[in-house]
């Protein structure tokens, strides 16, 4: 395949092709105009002389036929060439018949071969204005060399063309030197995005950059943007991985060898289960935190809240812990909100909550509820939790109670998928009116 070359050679070679194309098309052009106005030059010149011609003649035309007797068959009188030398075109005098009466020295005898009509006519060599004398049935007929309008035509498209042929060359060399200058700005574009790897995924500065250049550059920027953002998943999920998977999978490791050990008591058999559990739970988590911070395959329809919410509460009423405890508030009328986001992402969301909330009520209700403004409510009426524990709430690995496995994990996920949709979320302990229970309330763009 051939190399396509460099972008600075490629624009000197256009620019040059549309430079010398439109000069020549402004060549003819000029060419086109500039023989116009020759011409027309020429016939006003030769209508000129024509008038001041016609009285000579037939003064000098009148003096020879009372000189000489007249004859049928006598030919045309021939004028010297001294009297009409200043004139410098052909002539002769005709009558109504055609018959050649009086005709210039040099005029040869094919010149004035076309019809005898006022007016100008060409054939293939001259350029003819026949006139008509007012009183008279004369004409007179002059004759101007066409080979002369075509010489200095000829001489204007030289000098149009000549200077084109000498510029080109001098012109290629400017144009090929500014589109290097300009393009310099593109060749330092092109080593600072060499430059990334992944270790430095900063963006790009934007300073002194042409318009369309800072609109590849931007693009760029978001590029590098998401591949940071992907890489700062992968390292958060390996902390948090770390973090989160040691202590469970260690209990359920210790659990095990004291089960062999001890010819597999049922209690330490299921500790261990138990400590499987926590380790596949957290580790559910962990996946649902690292899609919600990767962001890359949420979607934005429009999303039936209600239908939402009951799809949650009915997965939860299949566990019979959670049978009596969960409850439902829907709109009582009108029509159902409807939020722009990715359902299964907020599904998660609210699975969060609601497991949150079942697990930290010890035992109180739990309740789903979507009011008329579009909120997604998760509400609990149990002890809450004081103002301390509730900024912190939000923050990964941050447990408030040692049985289990704190809030941290689940409200960070929930909090980073609300943040990917553009919503808020917003936790209130105790319930408004209320000296107990937690509530979380989030806020999606409405469709």
């Amino acid at each position: 395949m051939k190399p396509a070359g460099k972008l600075a050679d490629r624009l000197t070679r256009t620019l040059i092709r549309w430079v010398g194309g439109v000069w020549l098309l402004c060549v003819i052009g000029v060419v086109w105009y500039v023989d116009g106005e020759i011409n027309y030059n020429f016939d006003h010149e030769l209508v000129e002389v024509s008038h001041r011609m016609f009285d000579i003649a037939l003064e000098d035309l009148d003096r020879r036929e009372g000189s000489q007797s007249s004859q049928a068959d006598a030919g045309p009188m021939v004028a010297p060439t001294p009297i009409f030398a200043d004139a410098a075109v052909m002539f002769q005098v005709v009558d109504a018949n055609e018959r050649v009466l009086l005709r210039s020295a040099e005029t040869p005898a094919d010149t004035f071969d076309v019809p005898l009509a006022v007016g100008f006519a060409n054939d293939a060599s001259w350029r003819i204005y026949t006139v008509r004398h007012p009183t008279r049935k004369l004409f007179l007929q002059v004759a101007d060399p066409l080979s002369e309008r075509r010489t200095a035509l000829n001489r204007t498209l030289l000098g149009l063309i000549i200077p084109l042929v000498a510029v080109l060359p001098l012109l290629a060399l400017l144009l090929r030197r500014i589109a290097r200058r300009e393009l310099a700005v593109l060749q330092g574009l092109s080593l600072q995005i060499a430059g990334r790897s992944g270790t430095d995924l900063s963006p790009i500065p934007l300073q002194d950059m042409p318009q369309e250049l800072q609109v590849v550059t931007d693009h760029v920027n978001h590029l590098l943007g998401r591949l940071s953002q992907s890489l700062d998943v992968e390292r958060a999920l390996a902390a948090n991985a770390a973090h989160e998977l040691r202590t469970p999978l260690a209990t359920a490791l210790l659990h095990l060898q004291t089960a062999l050990e001890h010819d597999l008591r049922r209690d330490d058999v299921v500790a261990a289960l138990n400590a499987l559990r926590t380790l596949s739970h957290r580790t559910e988590k962990l996946l649902q935190l690292s899609r919600a911070e990767s962001s890359a395959s949420l979607t934005r329809t429009p999303v039936d809240l209600v239908q939402l919410v009951a799809t949650v509460a009915q997965e939860f009423w299949q566990q019979p812990a959670a049978l009596h405890r969960l409850g439902l508030k829907v709109p009582d009328s009108g029509d159902a909100p409807v939020a722009l986001g990715d359902v299964d992402a907020l599904a998660i969301a609210l699975r969060n909550l609601v497991e949150n909330a079942l697990r930290y009520a010890q035992g109180a209700a739990v309740e789903i509820e979507v009011d008329v403004d579009g909120h997604l409510i998760v509400r609990d009426f149990g002890p809450g939790v004081n103002d301390v524990e509730l900024h912190t709430l939000q923050q990964r690995h941050v447990r408030h109670s040692a049985e289990h496995a704190g809030y941290g994990l689940g409200l960070s996920i929930v909090s980073t998928i609300v943040e990917k949709h553009g919503g808020w979320l917003e936790l209130r302990s105790p319930l408004p009116g209320a000296t107990h229970g937690f509530e979380a309330r989030i806020g999606l763009q409405r469709a």
